[in-house]
């Protein structure tokens, strides 16, 4: 498992707010909920034997990349899993790059596509997970950086709104903090 020690956050976007619209924003929960929801992008997530997981197969660039002639080479396709104690704190993660864009597309079918591959590896590590239940959760902001890739839950705010953004999955959670999210 890949053990990573827990970085500042840093600011995610740059917001002007309209001067006419001025509010206070209301912060981020200190543990921010997550919704269970079958068959779509929360589907794995939940309660085990030793707090919480969130997994999930998700395409990613490295940080500072810039699209340009041959980002299919770029674009990764990765397996994760993260793993929180009961109250949410972050604990470990595995996380594992399955191939390319590139890669899919020569072969998008079949059990060796990257994609499969991906679908597969979460699959056993969920597996590996004692008296798993999927079920919303509630997880503290944690980030860690692998292979040039940002993961975690990251928090920002300004003077309209604060929110809370999965990286690398692009799921953002908002007010009024009931675990759905926009894409």
């Amino acid at each position: 498992m890949l053990s990573i020690r827990l970085a500042s956050i840093s600011p995610r976007r740059h917001h002007v707010p309209r001067r006419d619209r001025m509010v206070s924003a209301m912060a981020v929960p200190e543990v921010i909920p997550i919704a269970y929801e079958p068959h779509g992008r929360t589907e794995a997530i939940g309660f085990y034997e030793d707090g919480q997981f969130m997994g999930s197969v998700t395409y990613a660039f490295p940080k500072g990349f810039e699209l340009d002639t041959g980002w299919e080479e770029h674009k990764r396709l990765y397996a994760v899993l993260h793993t929180f104690d009961p109250d949410g704190r972050y604990r470990d993660s595995e996380i594992w790059c399955a191939g390319t864009w590139a890669e899919q597309q020569s072969a998008p079918q079949g059990g060796d596509s990257p994609l499969a591959r991906a679908r597969a590896r979460l699959a056993t590590l969920l597996r590996s997970l004692p008296r798993r239940t999927y079920t919303d959760i509630a997880i503290r902001p944690f980030q860690l950086t692998f292979e040039g890739v940002l993961f975690g839950l990251v928090t920002d705010e300004d003077d309209e709104e604060a929110w809370a953004e999965l990286h690398p999955d692009h799921l953002g959670f908002g007010e009024p903090w009931d675990g759905s999210y926009d894409t």
